[in-house]
């Protein structure tokens, strides 16, 4: 047999290629979040590739915050983005980092390119700065503070240092080309006046650099390989190696773009996420109806499941959207082998068993999982009064329904067959008993063949059941008109994406559960302990996902 060929993206076969060549000796990458929001599934197919690039190739990963904008910045966001890069498996080690930590040579950056004629200090308004940068069919006109000296740029800098201007009294911006037709590389501001208190530097500085300036640098100190960035930064490498190069880094790190992770029909932008957090829509930033990482964490995903799913989206230069489905997909393939099946009833009515022993109970033997059998058996109570679904019993059934109706005899699941007598309803006429009797020769594993049933449901033993609140969610998008009203740019939120049952029952073998535990309840779904509001009083389950699905794998 041949040697099996491994397949390769094309980021892989760019770094195979500059190590070949001698570019670089080693790998290192890095993922930079700005820390003004929670990171969502996207941000997770780059945590993924830069920390998985760098395990590939026996090289280092570094997380960096790109701290950059006091503005929009807080130490919340800090916490949450680690808690979610280290829950996602990518091991940063000791190589933590902040732009920040890196002000000072910024700075310097900055009055080296002041020094060789290559930044000068500008009086322009932002409007005004706009307006001479043209358009992409006319080049822009130079400022008419371009041609300050040396001398004039290195003072005014200072004096921006030293707070003696205003906010956007005046930027600093690099000298390359007004004509260039990359409309990034038209003298692009690079420090700005900011009198903003900075959560990792204080009241230090009042001067801060700008992100295109600021982010090459970072990479080049730490001696990035491989700047591994989404589409939108395409267009800016020319100013990222402007700046390497000028900065005179050496070596330069290189700046390969892939394409951006788009989900149908979810929130990702943070104008709109935090919107929705302020008025009260959803329950913070990991409301388990977003995309968050904290929200699928807190939904009941796992890292296995988003791993694949990244996996399966692969990494190429073409813009694509993947369908939720397939993210649905993938927590189901993770956890169906791995979880219990237990029996929870959400929507309770009482069964009587009539002719079973009052105040007897006896433990049955079942299946964890019966697909995994090294999740082993667990016992669970069985007694005459039991809560079954609600729509597992009909006054008056449809063909083919084979559940629970008066005369019908069902196997109750993992127990016996029994057989509807009768049942009671409320003055409204809402079942609120359902009567029945059982066969107890029909005891499930006895060997009985004796006659056979077409339906079997599951139950809980009342006195022994823990009450449950159980949390369904549906898409926070009404799917049908999309994400955003094209009128007003609004979000189409769904009414119905949080249905809320107070009154649900769970077999007792959940009373050692904890946050974060995840179960399939048979017949009903995968379901996570809410790690925010369950308690060992208050138990409260979220749905993670229903068990069919409508997705194929392509072949």
């Amino acid at each position: 047999m041949g040697e099996e060929t491994v397949s390769k993206n094309f980021i892989e076969q760019e770094i195979d290629k500059d190590l070949a060549e001698g570019v670089y000796s080693e790998v290192c990458t890095r993922f930079p979040p700005e820390p003004n929001g929670y990171l969502h599934i996207g941000h997770a197919k780059s945590i993924l590739l830069n920390s998985g690039l760098a395990k590939k190739y026996n090289g280092t990963f570094h997380l960096r915050f790109d701290d950059t904008n006091p503005m929009k910045e807080d130490m919340e966001f800090v916490e949450s983005i680690k808690e979610d890069v280290a829950w996602l498996g990518a091991d940063w080690k000791e190589h933590l980092y902040f732009a920040s930590d890196y002000f000072d040579v910024m700075y310097e950056c900055a009055v080296k390119l002041i020094k060789k004629g290559k930044a000068f200090v500008c009086d322009l308004t932002a409007d005004e700065i706009r307006e001479y940068r043209g358009t992409l069919k006319e080049p822009g006109k130079n400022s008419p503070y371009r041609d300050r000296s040396v001398e004039e740029n290195l003072q005014l800098f200072e004096e921006m240092k030293e707070g003696k201007y205003k906010d956007g009294e005046k930027v600093l911006r690099a000298k390359i080309d007004m004509s260039s037709p990359n409309i990034n590389m038209r003298d692009p501001v690079i420090y700005r006046v900011a009198h903003m208190t900075h959560h990792n530097t204080g009241d230090k500085w009042c001067i801060y650099p700008m992100y295109d300036f600021a982010h090459p640098i970072e990479d080049a100190v730490e001696k990035i390989t491989h700047s591994i960035c989404t589409l939108e930064f395409e267009d800016h490498r020319p100013l990222y190696d402007w700046v390497v190069k000028e900065c005179e880094f050496d070596p330069a790190p290189r700046q390969i773009e892939f394409a951006k992770l788009y989900l149908t029909n979810v929130v990702t932008g943070k104008r709109y996420i935090k919107k929705l957090v302020m008025d009260g829509i959803v329950d913070g930033w990991d409301d388990p109806r977003l995309v968050s990482i904290a929200a699928l964490r807190r939904r009941g995903f796992t890292p296995e499941s988003l791993k694949m799913f990244i996996e399966l989206c692969g990494v190429s230069k073409s813009q694509s959207s993947v369908d939720y489905a397939m993210l649905e997909y993938c927590i189901r393939e993770d956890l169906k082998l791995k979880k219990s099946r237990m029996m929870a009833v959400l929507d309770p009515i009482k069964l009587v068993i009539d002719n079973y022993p009052e105040g007897e109970v006896e433990y049955l033997d079942v299946d964890n999982n019966m697909e995994n059998p090294e999740l082993g058996k667990r016992q669970i109570p069985f007694c005459r009064e039991l809560y079954i679904e609600r729509e597992d019993f009909m006054i008056e059934p449809p063909k083919k329904y084979f559940r629970l109706f008066p005369g019908n005899e069902v196997r109750l699941m993992n127990a016996y067959f029994v057989k509807c007598e009768s049942f009671e309803t409320d003055a409204d006429g809402n079942v609120t008993v359902v009567h029945a009797t059982y066969d107890p020769e029909t005891k499930c594993g006895t060997g009985f063949t004796g006659r056979k049933v077409k339906g079997t449901i599951h139950w809980v033993a009342a006195p022994y059941a823990k009450q449950a609140e159980v949390r369904l969610y549906e898409n926070l998008v009404d799917e049908e008109k999309g994400v955003y009203n094209k009128e007003d740019g609004s979000l189409n939120l769904n009414p119905n994406s949080l249905t809320i049952l107070k009154e649900c029952y769970v077999e007792d073998s959940f009373k050692d559960a904890k946050g974060c535990d995840s179960f399939q309840f048979v017949r009903n779904g995968y379901f996570c302990i809410d790690s925010k509001d369950s308690t060992s009083e208050n138990l409260v389950f979220n749905r993670i996902v229903s068990l069919k699905s409508s997705f194929k794998l392509p072949k």
